[in-house]
């Protein structure tokens, strides 16, 4: 799956104040996982109570956010946009069930570690919105632009009925404009997904066209018409 989860949890915290959010939720989720297993001997290790926190405060800013998901069937990827409260709503009840049903002190997964990470870092993020910034991650940021949009990108593309040709747009920033790049993209076709490489020339500028020959509806029983991606530069 992607989710623009921690990049966007950054962009509203800012860097310096998500680092701290993200320690906090680490530190939270292993002593929620401690004091529910006290007498347990089992060492827990990871990151992954620090990255449910993460996930709770992306559902508190973001529930209708639409989430690309990868579902295998019969060993085809299929991706498919959910929102995120159905996404990371199903997770959680995933977790719970699964804490309630582990035996004490046994099982290779810390549930509770999960499921603490998950309610505090809702509580953290109330916490960090109350207190106010210091101008720190402005100039962090100002020093360490973006420089890459994500690799995989899920385009939604238009097109009339009368017309064999569809059309979109992909997002690159200025130096995967000026040095050339290659995006995993996903397009509906119908009720299909399609996934495939779209190489990104050195040198483009915002607005110029990639013509994806052979990418659109079908002409006839032996020709398509072409997918037309509009390149769109993200300035910070």
């Amino acid at each position: 799956m992607q989710i623009r989860t921690i990049s966007r949890k950054e962009d509203t915290l800012g860097s310096v104040r998500y680092l701290l959010f993200y320690l906090l939720c680490g530190s939270a989720s292993g002593l929620s996982h401690l004091f529910i297993n006290w007498h347990s001997q089992v060492p827990t290790i990871g990151a992954s109570g620090a990255i449910a926190g993460v996930m709770g405060a992306y559902l508190l800013l973001y529930p209708k956010s639409r989430i690309l998901t990868l579902i295998p069937i019969f060993f085809i990827p299929y991706f498919v946009q959910l929102p995120a409260f159905f996404f990371i709503g199903i997770w959680f009840i995933f977790q719970f069930i699964s804490a309630a049903g582990a035996s004490a002190g046994g099982g290779s997964i810390a549930w509770w570690a999960h499921i603490g990470g998950f309610v505090f870092g809702i509580i953290f993020l109330k916490i960090f919105q109350n207190i106010p910034g210091l101008g720190i991650t402005q100039r962090v940021r100002d020093r360490t632009a973006k420089q890459r949009t994500p690799r995989l990108q899920a385009i939604n593309t238009v097109g009339t009925a009368s017309d064999p040709h569809l059309y979109g747009s992909i997002s690159i920033t200025p130096r995967e404009a000026q040095m050339g790049t290659r995006k995993l993209v996903n397009i509906p076709r119908g009720f299909r997904k399609r996934l495939f490489r779209v190489s990104v020339p050195p040198g483009v500028s915002h607005g110029t066209t990639l013509r994806l020959s052979g990418m659109g509806r079908p002409i006839d029983d032996e020709k398509r018409g072409d997918l037309y991606l509009k390149v769109k530069i993200w300035k910070d």
